[in-house]
């Protein structure tokens, strides 16, 4: 899955991870869909967001 960076905040998506590609002032998320893997979890802490990117591939 590849997101499209969008110039608006994606309502409905808080995302706290300032070193993302995608984060936005306000903790919101930039990218036009999101995709969260670990088909097992059991807890918020064993899914992981496979949409980030580090903020230094920004472009």
């Amino acid at each position: 899955m590849s997101a499209n960076m969008m110039n608006h905040p994606h309502e409905g998506i808080k995302c706290v991870v300032d070193t993302c590609k995608y984060h936005m002032a306000g903790d919101y998320c930039s990218a036009d869909q999101i995709e969260v893997s670990a088909k097992d979890a059991s807890t918020s802490r064993q899914t992981d967001c496979e949409t980030f990117i580090p903020e230094s591939r920004k472009r």
